[in-house]
């Protein structure tokens, strides 16, 4: 993995069954799969096109505090001093600084509302150049959950320079906070005071959503909304996987 500053560099997914959660997504996605090599952990690195765009690991082995469910992380340029910024500014450090031997550093924090991702800091090799967007197999929306959607924005736009994009009045479901990365868009963020915990939901590209959807069902798993067509002319769904994990698709048409 290599360091993007300030973006989505990697995702991972906690699974309670692994080999359970590989084989789904790699009928549903197409993702392929190989061992990372990692020396005592069994680390799965899942590649769109044999380029590596998360990994896959089982609960056995990790903190206590760690729970099943899908996990982006962001680039910066110092973990250290990046989770202690995010500490300042009351968010959690829930795995401190730690080294992944011949790859880079890395945390998992919270920001102020609770919601978890991780910080990532690359070993030095030059990053990959982004992929086009929309190309399937790889996360092409962000989206976080919050229980206060304005607060969220001046948080993370205070630590990793993100930008105001559009803006969707949703009427009774408040404002669709889009922002961008870069200067691209790369997510959107909204209050849902409903949800447990705030979270960030990803949403994979596939080809064609029906035909993905038909695989989710195929493969044990269930839509919970959608499909819908967003603005853009893009189609979305939200899905969980057999282990009821969360994750969520994004196609060019139906």
């Amino acid at each position: 993995m290599s360091t993007h500053s300030g973006t989505f560099v990697w995702y991972e997914l906690i699974a309670g069954d692994p080999a359970a959660a590989e084989s789904f997504y790699r009928a549903v996605i197409g993702w392929q799969a190989r061992d990372a090599g990692v020396p005592g952990m069994a680390y799965r690195i899942l590649s769109a096109a044999e380029r590596p765009v998360a990994g896959l690991i089982g609960l056995s082995g990790l903190d206590a505090a760690a729970r099943p469910g899908w996990i982006g992380y962001i680039g910066v340029d110092n973990v250290d001093a990046a989770g202690a910024r995010i500490a300042t500014a009351s968010g959690a450090i829930l795995h401190a600084p730690d080294d992944i031997p011949g790859v880079g550093r890395f945390a998992v924090v919270t920001d102020p509302q609770g919601a978890p991702f991780a910080l990532f800091q690359g070993n030095g090799e030059a990053p990959m150049p982004p992929v086009p967007e929309g190309t399937p197999g790889h996360v092409a929306w962000h989206e976080l959950y919050a229980r206060d959607g304005e607060a969220a924005f001046t948080f993370y736009a205070g630590q990793f320079g993100w930008t105001r994009a559009d803006a969707l009045d949703m009427g009774p479901d408040g404002i669709y906070q889009m922002f961008a990365i870069g200067g691209t868009p790369a997510g959107g963020m909204m209050t849902a005071p409903d949800a447990d915990t705030p979270f960030w939901l990803f949403y994979i590209a596939v080809d064609t959503l029906d035909a993905a959807l038909t695989r989710v069902t195929q493969a044990g798993g269930h839509c919970i909304h959608g499909p819908l067509e967003v603005p853009g002319g893009r189609w979305v769904a939200q899905c969980r996987d057999p282990q009821g994990t969360l994750f969520a698709m994004v196609a060019p048409g139906r």
